[in-house]
């Protein structure tokens, strides 16, 4: 555990310190999933030291600043914070989702601690030629879940990050989705502190990028997108993210959760994404002279 005046952070480090490789620790980071997510990917990485921690306020760590927001700015202060406490120098990163966005404002922020970054379907929001419909589907979600509750969010959320191709009216004509035709439930609990489907990670989704400052970094940054994710959300902000660093996205495996094993439902190919990674790693590492 790394405290802080703001947060109790917990992180995993997974082989020895300093690495038994004379690689760099390799940091795996996700938003709002937290470590759990990735011990499939982990497992596929016997031979390097894989750290992984729990986002504030998600997991096992602790807020302690009364806030509830997720702000990728301020995630980056802890990811950095856990890096310097780890005191194995710049590190190797693969970051998915939400975390893929905090992993840029790293890159911005702390241009030293970050040698590879491999960014897996960054949320960006804003980077879409259809943004604004995107922000109304969203606001449906949002709705959905304040309205009727969980099973009713989820159910929105599904629907919203299976469609294929720009947000049109056709998508907004649909009727409400049923939770129970998903697996959900159909009564509400009263929670309302779900960070995907409140408006707690509105940062994150709205982020923009420094482009200039990601370009002055040092770290070689690879943008990721799923074989299987190419016409949906997060697969569109890929392509798009990448287009806006000047590259062409990498295509991984699966989806966009490509890396997961079947224990969360929604099984990726992982031994398949996992070689995908390394072999994107060893490449940036052969080109760094490491």
């Amino acid at each position: 555990m790394l405290e802080t005046p703001e947060v109790d952070l917990v992180y995993d480090v997974h082989g020895p310190l300093p690495t038994a490789d004379g690689r760099p620790p390799l940091v795996m980071i996700g938003q709002p999933m937290d470590a759990t997510g990735f011990r499939e990917l982990a497992s596929h990485f016997p031979d390097r030291t894989v750290v992984t921690y729990d986002p504030r306020g998600l997991g096992r760590s602790t807020r302690k600043e009364g806030r509830i927001d997720h702000d990728p700015r301020i995630q980056a202060t802890d990811v950095h914070a856990v890096i310097e406490a780890l005191g194995a120098g710049p590190v190797e990163m693969f970051a998915s989702s939400g975390g893929a966005v905090t992993a840029l404002a790293i890159v911005a922020a702390y241009p030293d601690d970050v040698t590879t970054l491999v960014a897996h379907e960054p949320p960006l929001i804003p980077l879409l030629p259809d943004a604004r419909a995107v922000e109304r589907a969203q606001t449906g979600i949002r709705d959905a879940y304040e309205n009727r509750g969980w099973g009713a969010g989820m159910a929105a959320f599904i629907t919203m990050t299976s469609w294929q191709g720009e947000f049109t009216d056709d998508y907004f004509a649909q009727p409400a989705p049923d939770p129970a035709a998903f697996g959900m439930p159909t009564e509400d609990d009263g929670s309302r502190d779900d960070p995907l489907l409140s408006d707690r990670s509105s940062a994150v989704t709205s982020y923009r990028p420094d482009v200039d400052a990601l370009a002055a970094a040092r770290t070689r940054i690879v943008i990721a997108v799923g074989e299987e994710s190419r016409d949906v959300l997060t697969g569109r902000t890929a392509v798009a993210t990448a287009e806006l660093l000047g590259q062409q996205a990498a295509v991984f495996p699966s989806h966009h959760g490509g890396f997961l094993g079947g224990e969360f439902g929604y099984a990726g190919q992982p031994e398949a994404f996992a070689r995908k990674l390394r072999e994107v790693l060893d490449d940036a590492s052969c080109d760094q002279g490491l």
